[in-house]
């Protein structure tokens, strides 16, 4: 057995069956009911039964086969030194909108793994395009009766899928998302919308296949391509007008108006941008069918606003004389400048600067916030009056750290603006207490 796929125990929980059974860290798992584990996935499904036999390796070579009675689906209390229990699984395709290819050089390693794991699209919620998944792959996921996974279609057009993911096989695997659809695989899709490639009526085409999938495919969001100014000798793509953005979501809105009544799904979801660039109302809460899409930008300034404008009816506290900053990206500026002038509005006691930052690190089309960098929000905000605190939205962040894409911390940022920063988590409650809770 490789090293690196030995399933080797870092942690055991006190008080587990796995304790009471003496294993240990360091102890290596081999098999469970003689079946070799490949991954966190064969782990979960082989624990589930209420008797199971599990052989380990101790340290010293020992192996015990445990005969273990349980409670069904009772956790063993063990945990492993990689979370996937195998490698992860990168991407082989050359998609002509990838962002990872329009980074520059020079920035932290982990940045530039392109993954397409589907055991990540589980777990994390990541997109994956099946190119890298065997039959073997699918038809495990059917055995184990995995949900939800998400699937980044960009269009049902085979020809048109191998041009876009630059890979030959890209259009065969489409088969393999109507195999999983047939078995009762609950999906989730994804868009990614390139001008003149899969929109018009590429994109008709596309939404008109995908709804054959319905029920077991739940949405399908549609995003623009991010365009960052590192696209040379790239393929040459353009950004969306404000007519573009009205054609996008004319074929949307047609579409919902159609899927809605026999489904009750809408099904297929233009992301916040859209709304933003053709300079129409966001769509109301029950149009989102649940947030289904948050995580691709799909209801989340609904979302936003929704939360805030339900805490401020609810704010019990004594309101105390604040005098804040608030930074986001250029996108949602106009919704945060708004939430903030109405607080202001209602506790004149409140001083609430809001800064959009331009995006100069990957160019100005990016204009979310959580593709900036540190060094923007100091070169943009240095000089700024920003009062006793400067609140930065938490998707700014490396996940669980604090530092920026950049690898500038947030202990610099403070030193360089001599200020004091707070991290403000995503629901419109959190803005609301961190303006109000120091």
């Amino acid at each position: 057995m490789k090293k690196q796929n030995q399933h080797i125990i870092n942690q055991v929980t006190q008080g587990s069956i796995a304790e009471e059974l003496e294993i240990e860290v360091g102890d290596i798992l081999l098999e469970i009911n003689g079946n070799k584990i490949e991954d966190i996935f064969d782990y979960q499904y082989y624990t589930q039964d209420e008797y199971i036999e599990v052989l380990i390796q101790k340290s010293s070579g020992e192996e015990w086969l445990l005969e273990i009675d349980k409670e069904y689906d009772e956790d063993l209390g063990i945990s492993f030194e990689n979370g996937l229990m195998d490698d992860y699984r990168s991407c082989h395709n050359k998609c002509i909108f990838c962002f990872i290819d329009q980074m520059p050089k020079g920035m932290r390693d982990t940045l530039y793994f392109k993954d397409d794991d589907s055991r990540l699209s589980f777990l994390q919620g990541n997109y994956v395009t099946l190119t890298n998944m065997s039959d073997a792959d699918i038809d495990r996921i059917i055995k184990y009766n995995l949900s939800p996974i998400n699937v980044s279609f960009q269009t049902t057009n085979p020809e048109l899928r191998c041009k876009m993911l630059n890979n030959r096989f890209a259009g065969q695997a489409l088969e393999k998302a109507w195999k999983l659809a047939k078995a009762g695989i609950v999906m989730n899709g994804q868009i990614v919308l390139c001008k003149g490639v899969n929109d018009g009526e590429e994109l008709e085409r596309s939404i008109r296949d995908l709804s054959e999938y319905l029920p077991n495919l739940e949405s399908v969001s549609v995003v623009p391509v991010g365009l960052s100014k590192y696209r040379e000798g790239l393929y040459p793509l353009e950004p969306f007008t404000k007519e573009d953005a009205k054609e996008v979501l004319r074929i949307i809105h047609k579409w919902q108006d159609k899927l809605y009544p026999e489904y009750g799904l809408h099904f297929i979801h233009a992301s916040d941008e859209w709304y933003i660039l053709a300079e129409e109302d966001l769509p109301e809460e029950e149009h989102y069918d649940g947030y289904l899409q948050l995580e691709n930008g799909v209801g989340m300034l609904r979302l936003l606003l929704n939360e805030f404008e339900e805490g401020m009816q609810y704010i019990t506290c004594e309101v105390k004389p604040t005098d804040v900053s608030l930074v986001t990206g250029r996108l949602a500026y106009p919704y945060i400048k708004n939430m903030a002038e109405q607080m202001m509005e209602k506790y004149p006691q409140l001083k609430i600067r809001v800064y959009a930052i331009r995006n100069d690190f990957f160019g100005e089309m990016i204009t979310v916030s959580g593709l900036l960098t540190g060094q923007d929000i100091l070169a943009q905000l240095k000089g700024k009056e920003l009062g006793e605190r400067l609140l930065l939205p938490q998707n700014v962040l490396k996940s669980g750290e604090t530092v920026f894409l950049d690898d500038m911390t947030v202990a610099e940022l403070e030193k360089a603006l001599q200020v004091q920063v707070d991290i403000v988590k995503s629901s419109g409650q959190d803005f609301i207490d961190a303006i109000l809770y120091k």
